[in-house]
């Protein structure tokens, strides 16, 4: 079974997020050697990261950022609430789960058949 293919504006933000923590790195006068160290991946995986390669887990993408200082600015950048969405609905009360009904919903009767009642 072929893999799905990335889509582009995945691939174009991996290429950027890569660049972008490569020159972190690269500000903080930090070689390649000591960011994967600290970071706890291989020299490989953190070349991969740099050049973009959307495969690479999460988990390597929140230790480089942690290993730059940089981790705090990620979670920040994610913060529904830094939003103008998310400050106007910031007084309610957040659900959950979102829950979509069914387009057809199953019919009272046809419950109480599959319940035996």
């Amino acid at each position: 079974m072929a893999a799905k293919p990335t889509p582009v504006r995945v691939q174009r933000a991996a290429s950027d997020i890569g660049g972008q923590l490569a020159a972190w790195r690269r500000m903080l006068n930090l070689t390649a050697v000591q960011v994967a160290e600290r970071a706890n991946v291989s020299r490989d995986t953190l070349r991969r990261l740099e050049h973009g390669d959307p495969a690479v887990s999460f988990q390597t993408v929140l230790g480089v950022a942690r290993a730059l200082g940089a981790l705090d600015r990620v979670v920040d950048a994610l913060d529904p609430f830094q939003t103008d969405l998310g400050r106007a609905r910031a007084s309610a009360a957040l659900p959950k789960r979102v829950r979509h009904r069914r387009a057809h919903p199953i019919p009272v009767a046809a419950l109480s058949d599959i319940s035996g009642g």
